[in-house]
């Protein structure tokens, strides 16, 4: 898996992840760069593409449960109020990582 980098831009946090979208799960990986938030889905056929999400675009950062049991959602929502839904280990640090970036 290979992405992109901005000049300048380096790796902080990595970590295999699934986005949530209209009830489906896409499975990839959720990259947090020193510039942005970047998800790159696994290729599996579907037509998912990456997103990228950049601090001055983040309203919030919200923590849910999966399946009300498991604890691993991480939800941003964008000023514009779209939810971006992932499934992720170690939920804190991300939610800690991206409000000290923004």
């Amino acid at each position: 898996m290979k992405i992109t980098m901005n000049p300048n831009e380096m790796v902080v946090k990595a970590s295999d992840s699934s986005r949530l979208v209209n009830g489906s799960t896409i499975k990839g990986k959720l990259i947090l760069t020193t510039q942005r938030i970047y998800f790159k889905p696994e290729i599996n056929g579907n037509n998912e593409n990456d997103l990228e999400i950049y601090p001055n675009e983040i309203n919030e950062v919200l923590l849910f449960n999966e399946r009300f049991l498991f604890p691993n959602g991480l939800n941003i929502v964008t000023k514009d109020g779209r939810e971006n839904k992932f499934l992720v280990k170690k939920r804190t640090d991300w939610n800690t990582m991206i409000v000290r970036m923004c």
